[in-house]
C-alpha cells in the first residue's frame, strides 16, 4: 500500500516513517510521498525514509496513492485536506484532532459515508498501554459513576486553542464514558479549566491544565465504578504513536473502522462546549 502525508510539521511524521520505510514493519506498505513541496524538512525526510517524492498541495498525491494520513498541527486545515481523499473512496487517517468544530468534524464523517471511504481519527493517548489497562481495570469495577481525566492544554494555542492538546484527556474520558454528551459546564481554579458534563449517566470531569515552559502535568485517568476505583498515570512511551497507526493499517486493509463515526465526532462536541463555556461574552 502507498501512502501519502499531508501536514509534516509534528513530530508524528517521524515516528511514521521511521516505523513504515526505515524499519520496514508493515511489509511492503510504505510511505510514497509528501505533500508541502521541497521544503528543508521535507527533504531531510525524503532522504531518511528514501521517498519516491514531494508534491505542493494535497490534491497533488491523488493518483499517486492508496491511502492518506493527515497530520497537520491545526485541526482546523483537516476538513479541507481529508475530504478531496475520502471523496474518492481512500482510507484516511486524520491525527488528533479530527477538526476544530464539531461541524468540521461531522463534514468529513459525512464524505466519509456518502463515499464508503474508511476513515479513523485520534489522540495517541487512547491507544497507550496505561489507557488500555485503565479500561480493562475499570471494566471490572461495576457501573461506572465517575471518569476525570486530566492533561496539558493551551487555550491560546496558535495550532486550534484548546483543540490541539485538549484533544488528548477528553478522547480518553468518552472512551471510558460512552453515550450521549450532556450540556459541558466550565469553570476556572487557578491555571486550570475544568470541564463537566454527563455523559450516558455519567459524570465526567476534563481537567486542562495550562503548562508552564519549563514542564507541564502529565496525562492522566481516574475511573469511580459502583464498587471501586482505577487511576493511572498514562505514559507515552517511545513507540507512542505506533498503536494508532496499527489501527489505521488494519482499517486500510479490511474497510473496517476501528471507531464507530459518531464517537469520532464527541470529542468535537465535548470541546466546542468548552470553547463556547469559555468564550467572551
Amino acid at each position: 500500500m502507498r501512502i501519502g502525508i499531508i501536514g509534516t510539521e509534528n513530530s508524528h511524521v517521524d515516528h511514521i516513517i521511521d516505523y513504515l520505510n526505515v524499519e520496514r514493519r508493515a511489509g511492503e506498505t510504505r510511505v510514497v510521498a509528501l505533500s508541502g513541496g521541497a521544503s528543508e524538512r521535507n527533504e531531510k525526510l525524503r532522504v531518511t525514509g528514501q521517498l519516491e517524492r514531494l508534491v505542493d498541495a494535497p490534491t497533488d498525491l491523488l493518483g499517486l496513492v492508496d491511502a492518506v494520513i493527515i497530520t497537520d498541527r491545526h485541526g482546523g486545515l483537516h476538513r479541507e485536506h481529508a475530504v478531496p481523499f475520502l471523496a474518492e473512496g481512500l482510507p484516511v487517517f486524520v491525527d488528533k484532532p479530527l477538526a476544530c468544530t464539531e461541524a468540521d468534524a461531522w463534514a468529513i464523517v459525512a464524505a466519509a459515508r456518502e463515499h464508503d471511504a474508511a476513515l479513523t481519527s485520534s489522540s495517541a493517548v487512547r491507544w497507550v498501554p496505561d489507557t488500555d489497562a485503565l479500561a480493562e481495570q475499570a471494566a471490572s469495577l461495576g457501573a461506572p459513576q465517575t471518569v476525570i481525566t486530566t492533561g496539558p492544554a493551551d487555550p491560546d494555542s496558535e495550532y486550534g486553542g484548546i483543540y490541539f492538546y485538549g484533544i488528548h484527556p477528553v478522547d480518553v474520558a468518552l472512551r471510558l464514558a460512552p453515550g450521549a454528551i450532556g450540556d459541558v459546564r466550565v469553570e476556572r481554579v487557578a491555571d486550570t479549566i475544568v470541564a463537566t458534563a454527563d455523559v450516558g449517566g455519567v459524570r465526567v470531569v476534563v481537567q486542562f491544565v495550562l503548562p508552564e515552559p519549563d514542564g507541564r502535568v502529565p496525562f492522566h485517568g481516574l475511573v469511580v465504578g459502583r464498587h471501586g476505583l482505577a487511576a493511572r498515570e498514562l505514559v507515552l512511551g517511545p513507540s507512542y504513536v505506533e498503536p494508532g497507526l496499527r489501527a489505521f493499517l488494519e482499517m486500510a486493509e479490511t474497510r473496517r473502522p476501528p471507531i464507530d463515526y459518531d464517537d469520532l465526532v464527541r470529542p468535537m462536541q465535548f470541546l466546542d462546549g468548552v470553547v463556547e463555556a469559555t468564550r467572551p461574552h
